[in-house]
């Protein structure tokens, strides 16, 4: 409960136990065992900063921390309650200024980052890339900045990485060298985050983290609560986003020194999810975070199981810290009991390590700075009750709360001309000019398979022709040949037949010389016998 700028905590040995509202940027740890009141001291501490006027941004990893969005139930255990911490005149059952957010988009506002805001070096470090894997991103990134291309998504990122593994040769000079191995590995550990749900944290409209540090028309800090009852399942999505809101966080507050209260508090319930299988980069930024936004005026505190679940680093820079009870029932237990004692300012008046042993529940040991920013000592402290709802608020409280916390603008997701569209126009363009240039090469193929055809067609055309007119030449030669031996034939057979009538007449000449031959022999004979005879009768 918030009052004269301190925030008051519970009673102890019948005294008030303030923490310093000035002081709260100091950061601090809430441990516990299960069921021992972490949470209502984290939803205690969550609406004093309320009050306060500081904004909270709280991981709500079991789904309870919701109730804040309703007032709280009267009961009689709470009246009791009430009138033993002395504030019947300061308590009311209220509601608090809640605005629900969820990466998977089914319990508050979409929660969303460009590939671009988180870079290569993060983005390295979640997916665990190599050395050379990282150098290579590290160029991937620096060409799309070179290109004007704009990573927004886990499809830029794809196409991206595809686009410069079809083009590594190009770029070798002016980049360096990129392996295929390198390039695949990138691939390949991109799968997990896509499966995680990646596509829908990666995307726009980008949430601007000052939408995180806002006040209501009261001056009440608002109470962002991000469901994380699915996120904490997904380890590399979660490492994505805390690693980015850390980066975040650091790079864009200004430094503030000390203040009179936080610009802005943190709460990680279920810290050891946090720590247990993160990976070590997310760790050591969280060690880096921690050490240095204190001077941003950011406030962060863990609330876990054993102060054994935070990393010494971390743990060290905690100041403000309220230890619930531990069980102790096994050599590992009873080592961590001891070290959360040890932890705290001694208190002459108790012994530590037994009376965390024998807290009950809604009871605390408490240690926080004072105004000069001393650790008090150790108190045995019964935890003021909360004002809001200790339960999940409803279902329809939540959807009236996002529908006018004038965040509904991150509500619909904006997918923008990025990388993804212009590789995609550019390789659309690309096969419309292979197509237009495999259709001129086809129409080229088809023309001069049109005109060999045609120039087939003509030299059997001419062949034929060809063919024909030597058919025909012969033709004619075999017709004239036949007309000459026609010819011939008449010719040998006109002269023989006048051969034959020549032989004729010659025969008849020759007869009728014969004939005259001989008539002329006989005249002959008979002049000459008669010459013959008239000498002999002479």
């Amino acid at each position: 409960m918030f009052t004269e700028n301190q925030i008051y905590m519970g009673l102890a040995e019948g005294q008030r136990v303030y923490m310093q509202l000035n002081m709260s940027n100091r950061h601090g740890l809430i441990a516990g065992a299960s069921g021992t009141g972490k949470t209502i001291t984290m939803k205690t501490m969550a609406e004093s900063f309320s009050d306060a006027g500081v904004p909270v941004f709280m991981c709500d990893v079991k789904g309870d921390v919701s109730g804040m969005a309703e007032p709280g139930a009267q009961s009689e255990s709470m009246e009791k309650r009430i009138d033993k911490f002395g504030i019947r005149n300061e308590f009311s059952y209220k509601a608090y200024p809640v605005c629900f957010w969820d990466i998977y988009q089914e319990g508050g506002h979409p929660v969303r980052i460009t590939i671009s805001d988180m870079g290569p070096d993060i983005l390295s470090r979640v997916l665990g890339l190599t050395e050379a894997q990282e150098g290579v991103l590290n160029i991937i990134f620096r060409i799309a900045d070179d290109k004007g291309l704009l990573l927004t998504d886990l499809k830029d990122l794809r196409i991206m990485v595809n686009y410069v593994s079809e083009h590594k040769d190009d770029y070798v000079l002016d980049y360096g060298n990129m392996s295929t191995q390198s390039l695949g590995g990138i691939i390949r550990a991109l799968l997990p985050l896509e499966n995680q749900g990646g596509d829908l944290f990666f995307g726009e409209p980008a949430l601007d983290i000052f939408d995180w540090i806002r006040t209501d028309v009261y001056g009440k800090g608002m109470v962002n609560i991000l469901n994380c009852v699915k996120l904490v399942q997904n380890p590399t999505l979660y490492a994505s986003f805390l690693l980015w809101m850390m980066a975040e966080l650091f790079e864009r507050l200004p430094e503030a020194g000390d203040l009179d209260k936080p610009k802005l508090v943190f709460f990680f319930d279920e810290a050891h999810m946090l720590f247990a299988d993160a990976p070590k980069v997310l760790v050591q930024k969280i060690e880096q975070v921690v050490k240095l936004v204190r001077s941003k005026g950011v406030g962060i505190y863990f609330v876990t199981q054993s102060p054994g679940d935070i990393p010494d680093p971390v743990l060290a820079q905690l100041s403000n810290r309220v230890q619930h009870a531990l069980r102790a029932y096994t050599p590992a237990e009873q080592k961590a009991v001891k070290i959360a004692a040890q932890s705290f300012r001694e208190n002459p008046n108790l012994k530590t390590e037994d009376v965390i042993m024998e807290l009950g529940v809604g009871e605390a040991l408490t240690s926080f700075l004072d105004a000069d920013g001393v650790p008090t000592i150790v108190q045995r402290t019964s935890i003021i009750c909360p004002q809001s709802l200790m339960a999940p608020a409803a279902e329809a409280t939540r959807q009236n709360l996002m529908s006018r916390d004038g965040m509904s603008k991150y509500d619909i997701a904006v997918d923008n001309e990025s990388a993804y569209e212009v590789i995609m126009e550019d390789r659309e363009e690309e096969a419309e000019q292979a197509k237009l240039a495999a259709e001129r090469a086809q129409l080229e193929k088809e023309r001069a398979e049109f005109e060999a055809q045609k120039q087939k067609d003509a030299e059997a055309e001419a062949k034929l022709r060809a063919k024909e007119e030597a058919a025909a030449k012969k033709q004619k030669e075999k017709e004239e040949a036949e007309a000459r031996k026609q010819k011939e034939k008449e010719e040998a057979a006109a002269q023989k037949k006048k051969e034959q009538e020549e032989a004729k007449k010659e025969k008849a000449a020759e007869r009728r010389k014969t004939k005259i031959e001989n008539a002329l022999i006989n005249t002959g004979v008979q002049v000459l016998r008669r010459g013959i005879m008239k000498t002999l009768f002479k």
